[in-house]
C-alpha cells in the first residue's frame, strides 16, 4: 500500500512534468505564430518591422577599434536564401588592395570572421558611394563562421547553382582615389582595371552563357565605370541614379538603384525632436552653383534666403560641414533634396536618418526600394517648375499641419533603417534590401529568358529524353 507522502512526491512530480510539456508546446505555437510565410498568423510586412526596430539601435561591430567579441551563432540555411550569388575570385587589385590590403601569398580575401582584420573604407564624402564594399563583406561573411547576418544571399562555389554572377569591382572607390595619371604613366590605374576587367568578363564561360545579362556590377559614383560601362551594358548595374547613363546601358528595367550611405550621424528614434523641437522650417546646405539640372539651387536660393525660418546656405563635408549638417538638419522640420549635377544626392538619406521630412525637387530623380516603399507616406515631391514659383514652396510647407508633419516623422523613424549600411548585416537594412531588390529583378529576367527560348528548352529536353 502506498504511503501518503509517496503519493503527494508522486502527484508533485506528474504536477512538473504536465507544466513542462505545457511550457513546451506554447514555445512550438509561438513558433508557428511569428514564422514568415504564406500562411503565418503574423502578416510578413509586420514581422519585419518587428525585426528591424529590434536591430536598429545595436551598435555597428564595424566601428570597434579593437578585435570584437562574436556571439556564437548559427550560420543560415542556404536553401532559406533567396539569392544564390557566385562570385568572381578577382585578384586584390580590383577590390580590398585598393584600400591598402594586402593579404598571405595566394590570399585573394582578408578575413571577415575577425573584425578588427577587415579593412577600413575612407571616409568623408568617399562612404558616400560605398556599397561595394558592404556588399562584397557581406557575400564573405556568408560562408565564414559565428558572423550573425541577414540570409538574403549566399555564396555558391559553382556558377551553375548561382542565380547571378557578383563581380568584386570596386569601382567607385577606383574612381575616386585612382583616376588621376600618375607620374610617366599613360594610363590612369582606374582605366587600367577597367580595361582588365572587361577582357576578363568577356573571356568568361558565365558572361558568354547569357551575355552578361546575369551578372551584376557596381557604379555607385556617377563617374565610375566610364569606359568599361559601354562594353558591360548589358549586366544589371547597381547605381545611384541613371543622370549619366543612357537608357540603352542602364534603365529601371534591369538596374538596382541603392541608396548613397549617408555621412551625417543617426536619429535615435526614441530621442527623435519633434515639431516643436525643430525651429527651422526649410534646411538646405550644399552647393549652390550648379550646372545642367541643378540651376534649380541658384533660382531657390534667391528665393528663400532671407526668409527667417529658413536656412538656405553653401556648405562642404570639409571644416566641420558633417557636423553642423547633422545638427541643423535634425532641428529642421523639412529639408531640401534639390537636384545638382545629377538627379540623386546623399543629402535625401541624411534627411532621412535625420527623421527631418525629405522635400524632393528633382524630377528625374529614381529612388531606392520604389516599388516596396511608397516615399509620398515621409516625403513631399514638389515638380521643379512648381517650385521656381516666388512664394509656391514657402506656402506649401507652412500649410502642413503638425498633425500630418507628425504622420510622416513617424513614419520616418520606421523606415529609417532600411537605408543603414552595416556589417554585419541586419534583417531589413540597406544591404539586406538591396539584394531583395536584385532577386525582384532576376525574377523577371529568368521570365524573359524563359519565355524567349521555351521552344528550343522543349526541344533539348524532347532530345535528351
Amino acid at each position: 500500500m502506498t504511503s501518503i507522502p509517496e503519493k503527494r512526491v508522486f502527484s508533485s512530480r506528474l504536477l512538473s512534468f504536465l507544466i513542462f510539456i505545457s511550457m513546451f508546446f506554447i514555445l512550438i505555437s509561438s513558433s508557428l505564430l511569428f514564422r514568415i510565410g504564406d500562411n503565418s498568423l503574423v502578416p510578413k510586412s509586420i514581422y519585419n518591422l518587428i525585426v528591424v526596430n529590434s536591430v536598429a539601435n545595436e551598435p555597428k561591430s564595424i566601428s570597434c577599434k579593437e578585435k570584437c567579441p562574436i556571439k556564437p551563432f548559427v550560420s543560415c540555411d542556404p536553401n532559406q536564401a533567396i539569392l544564390k550569388v557566385f562570385m568572381y575570385d578577382l585578384p586584390p587589385d580590383f577590390h580590398f588592395g585598393l584600400l591598402g590590403w594586402t593579404g598571405k601569398q595566394n590570399q585573394i580575401w582578408p578575413n571577415v570572421g575577425n573584425f578588427s582584420e577587415i579593412p577600413k573604407y575612407p571616409g568623408g564624402l568617399n562612404l558616400q558611394h560605398s556599397i561595394e564594399y558592404w556588399l562584397t563583406l557581406d557575400l564573405l561573411s556568408s560562408i565564414t563562421q559565428n558572423v550573425p547576418r541577414s540570409c538574403s544571399s549566399i555564396l555558391v562555389d559553382n556558377s551553375s547553382q548561382a542565380d547571378i554572377i557578383f563581380v568584386p569591382f570596386f569601382s567607385s572607390l577606383s574612381y575616386n582615389r585612382h583616376s588621376k595619371i600618375q607620374g610617366s604613366e599613360q594610363s590612369s590605374t582606374n582605366d587600367i582595371l577597367q580595361e582588365r576587367l572587361v577582357e576578363y568578363l568577356k573571356g568568361r564561360d558565365e558572361w558568354k552563357r547569357f551575355g552578361g545579362k546575369d551578372h551584376l556590377i557596381m557604379a555607385h559614383h556617377p563617374n565610375s565605370m566610364l569606359i568599361a560601362r559601354w562594353k558591360l551594358g548589358s549586366a544589371m548595374f547597381v547605381l545611384a541614379d541613371f543622370g549619366r547613363y543612357s537608357n540603352e546601358i542602364a534603365n529601371v528595367d534591369k538596374d538596382v538603384i541603392a541608396p548613397y550611405k549617408h555621412v551625417v550621424r543617426t536619429i535615435d528614434a526614441k530621442k527623435s525632436p519633434s515639431f516643436e523641437e525643430r525651429p527651422t522650417l526649410v534646411y538646405f546646405q550644399g552647393a549652390i552653383y550648379r550646372k545642367d539640372g541643378g540651376v534649380i539651387r541658384q533660382e531657390l536660393y534667391y528665393l528663400m534666403k532671407d526668409e527667417k525660418d529658413v536656412h538656405f546656405t553653401f556648405g562642404s563635408a570639409i571644416g566641420g560641414g558633417v557636423r553642423t549638417a547633422s545638427t541643423g538638419m535634425s532641428s529642421s522640420k523639412f529639408c531640401l533634396n534639390i537636384a545638382g549635377d545629377t538627379p540623386s544626392s546623399n543629402r535625401l538619406f541624411d534627411a532621412i536618418v535625420s527623421h527631418c521630412v525629405p522635400v524632393i525637387i528633382s524630377d528625374e530623380i529614381e529612388l531606392p526600394f520604389e516599388d516596396v516603399l511608397d516615399y509620398s507616406k515621409f516625403s513631399i515631391f514638389v515638380p521643379a517648375s512648381e517650385a521656381c514659383k516666388k512664394g509656391y514652396l514657402l506656402k506649401l510647407l507652412r500649410g502642413v499641419k503638425k498633425e500630418k508633419w507628425t504622420e510622416m516623422w513617424e513614419n520616418l523613424k520606421q523606415i529609417a533603417p532600411h537605408f543603414e549600411y552595416e556589417y554585419p548585416s541586419k534583417p531589413g537594412d540597406a544591404v539586406d534590401m538591396i539584394w531583395k531588390a536584385v532577386s525582384r529583378k532576376m525574377s523577371s529576367l529568368h521570365y524573359k529568358t524563359h519565355r524567349k527560348s521555351r521552344y528550343n528548352r522543349s526541344q533539348k529536353f524532347l532530345n535528351a529524353h
